[in-house]
């Protein structure tokens, strides 16, 4: 009896986080109605992110700048690339691709980069440029020559989406913090990467992957905040794309430190040995780690 007991608690403890998947799921009269919150959930929800606090410049006793790479082939990394179809989902689920493009959009997102500098600061059209692309074909051509409007069927548009999106480049800085004696992670800026739209035809081994843009991550954060990423372990406690970014639930390879060599990638010094190149991120990654400890240990 215990068990059977047991058993239905499980059950409807799982069908009770399902039915609070969405807000006001439950006291929905119409379908349009789930999704909008009440005047009270939105004052509950009315938050900001975790301010970072002031780092003094003379507590920072050491500091290693890294470039990482976030493989969205990779299944921890699956919540920044899904969803890419939200026909059915509402507006409350949507990859991280989207949610930096219409933040970009909306003018949430002001700092976006060309580079990651961040000395060459872009503007909507010129991002747009690089997601967009138009070909027109002969036949069309000569319906322009001949003054005529061109048909739609002539036009071949390439856009990419999140489908496209491969990977996530991420820059960030680890540093040890004198008065709090621990080595702590700040994360400076975020990069989706893609194939250039112009060859979004060619086999997928031929496409070479390029950041579209670079944007200073603090400048995002209260954008990404806002916006809650799908929890497979709880549906009615999403979490949120900075918290997921902040707390490095994701899997990377580093592929670039700065160095004496004018910050030059691993792949620039280690060819066409990914072996290798694996281990040197390993390499980096545990000077980096094995600093703290080397600190107590002295």
């Amino acid at each position: 009896m215990k068990v059977k007991v047991l058993v239905t608690l499980i059950v409807l403890g799982s069908f009770s986080m399902q039915l609070h998947a969405q807000p006001n799921l439950l006291n929905a009269k119409v379908p349009q109605e789930i999704g909008r919150l009440n005047k009270n959930q939105s004052t509950a929800n009315n938050t900001a992110p975790l301010s970072y606090g002031y780092i003094d410049d003379r507590d920072v006793m050491w500091s290693k700048t890294i470039w990482e790479l976030i493989d969205l082939d990779q299944r921890i990394n699956f919540p920044f690339y899904y969803p890419t179809d939200t026909i059915n989902l509402g507006s409350d689920r949507r990859s991280l691709f989207h949610v930096l493009k219409e933040g970009i959009k909306l003018g949430a997102i002001k700092e976006v980069y060309d580079d990651d500098y961040f000395k060459f600061k872009l503007s909507f059209d010129e991002i747009e440029e690089k997601l967009v692309a138009i070909d027109t074909l002969d036949a069309g051509r000569d319906q322009l020559n001949a003054g005529e409007k061109i048909d739609p069927q002539y036009i071949n548009k390439r856009t990419i989406t999140s489908r496209e999106i491969r990977q996530y480049w991420v820059k960030g800085i680890w540093y040890f913090d004198r008065r709090l004696g621990e080595l702590k992670y700040r994360m400076l800026g975020i990069a989706p990467v893609a194939p250039d739209v112009n060859f979004l035809n060619q086999a997928e081994e031929e496409q070479d992957l390029i950041p579209l843009f670079w944007i200073w991550y603090p400048d995002a954060r209260v954008t990404l905040h806002n916006t809650k990423v799908f929890n497979k372990e709880n549906t009615s406690r999403p979490i949120s794309f900075d918290n997921l970014l902040n707390s490095r639930r994701f899997s990377s390879i580093i592929y670039k430190e700065d160095n004496v060599y004018e910050d030059r990638k691993i792949g620039d010094y280690i060819f066409e040995d990914a072996m290798l190149r694996l281990m040197e991120s390993d390499r980096i990654k545990a000077k980096i780690l094995n600093f703290e400890q080397d600190m107590w240990n002295n």
